[in-house]
């Protein structure tokens, strides 16, 4: 009898890092996929997103409404709790042998909460990584101790997951999902770009891509204004907004970003790219400017620059062509140009990319296909003043 591995994704970016992973364990003979949408894939608002998951031929065997048409610390709160609510009733029907999540979002943490009581195992992927800036960086902890088979994208964050308390015997560093994402996704030719997004490329094109910060003091639109008082000081540039996550305070920042495109001729804003036009926009672009993971993650691999704003992504691992600069808006304007610079563009071709080089796919599925996930009901602490990390 297959095993069922059940697959909860809330993001559009999310579903961009799984989506190989899915189709791959969707061909094997080893496993029945199952797959929850939840969060913002059922919003309207955020481009029902769920229907690009559909497109690629997967079966949505349930959808876990959670978000409220608010994006305060309440109203995501309450999020939390209805999902916990809705993914009870999920699993009780579907009954998976393994949750399989990724990453640090609220949406994943009500999942892991009800898989934990329904005493499914949990498989924890980009687990171990540091992102200060973000509450997102206690959730993925947390989502790490209920899980109990990790794959991490490098060294560093595999003995963070051990320190954790997890067992190295199950803690497999693969490499980034996203890297692999890339290696094996066609890309558009930049006429049927600029067909899709009807939105012709300039001189210099700058793709934007910024989220709440928020475990700041002061209020992300604050932040964010800092960035557009730095993008209407560049001459002959277009950009590219995509929407933040629905993040506290993430509206506001959707707002702004309607203003500033609806002065700018210069300027298109897209609720969803999707990773196909989202992957081909960085192949394009100059450089990403903002403070999403993708940054960071997956720029690195088209050997271009990212001018990583603020500290949300704080403590997570980096290529040298990021750079890292506050959020105000002459820092900001300065690391812009840097990014222009003749140095910097010398050394953008030396550029590695510490999450890997690909093939975490294959990893993951190749491990999986190894273990009786019925072996992983109940786990034990593993406790580093006792062993050393091997």
């Amino acid at each position: 009898m297959k095993q069922k591995i059940c697959v909860v994704t809330g993001t559009r970016a999310e579903y961009g890092l799984l989506s190989l992973l899915l189709h791959k364990i969707k061909k094997s003979n080893s496993f029945e996929l199952q797959i929850i949408a939840t969060g913002m894939h059922l919003s309207p608002e955020f481009g029902s997103t769920y229907i690009e998951i559909e497109k690629e031929g997967f079966k949505i065997d349930r959808k876990v409404e959670i978000l409220l048409s608010a994006d305060t610390a309440s109203s995501i709160s309450k999020s939390i709790g209805l999902g916990c609510i809705g993914f009870a009733e999920a699993f009780e029907n579907l009954a998976p042998d393994l949750l399989l999540v990724l990453g640090d979002r609220y949406e994943i943490l009500s999942a892991a909460i009800s898989a934990l009581i329904f005493r499914i195992p949990i498989c924890h992927i980009h687990g171990g990584e540091l992102t200060e800036g973000a509450y997102d960086d206690a959730i993925r902890h947390s989502i790490t101790k209920m899980s109990a088979i990790h794959f991490v994208a490098a060294e560093e964050y595999r003995n963070r997951v051990i320190q954790l308390g997890e067992s190295p015997q199950h803690v497999y560093e693969v490499g980034g999902l996203g890297v692999d994402t890339i290696l094996n996704l066609p890309l558009l030719s930049l006429e049927d770009l600029e067909r899709e997004l009807n939105f012709k490329f300039g001189k210099r094109n700058l793709l934007i891509t910024y989220h709440p910060e928020t475990m700041a003091s002061e209020d992300p639109s604050n932040q964010f204004s800092e960035l557009l008082l730095a993008l209407k000081k560049l001459e002959n540039t277009n950009f590219i907004f995509t929407y933040p996550n629905s993040d506290t305070g993430g509206r506001k920042i959707i707002k702004m970003i309607d203003d500033f495109v609806g002065k700018n001729k210069n300027a298109r804003s897209f609720v969803s790219l999707g990773q196909t036009k989202y992957f081909s926009c960085i192949r394009y672009v100059d450089a990403v400017v903002g403070n999403s993971s993708s940054g960071l993650l997956e720029v690195p691999s088209f050997k271009k620059g990212t001018i990583n704003i603020g500290d949300r992504q704080k403590g997570r691992l980096r290529a040298k062509s990021v750079i890292d600069v506050p959020c105000d808006s002459d820092s900001i304007y300065n690391g812009i140009l840097e990014i222009y610079s003749k140095e910097f563009q010398a050394h953008l071709s030396e550029t590695t990319n510490p999450y890997g080089l690909g093939n975490a796919s294959d990893q993951i599925l190749q491990k999986l296909m190894s273990l009786n996930f019925s072996d992983f009901k109940s786990k034990k602490f593993y406790d580093l003043s006792f062993e050393v990390i091997q």
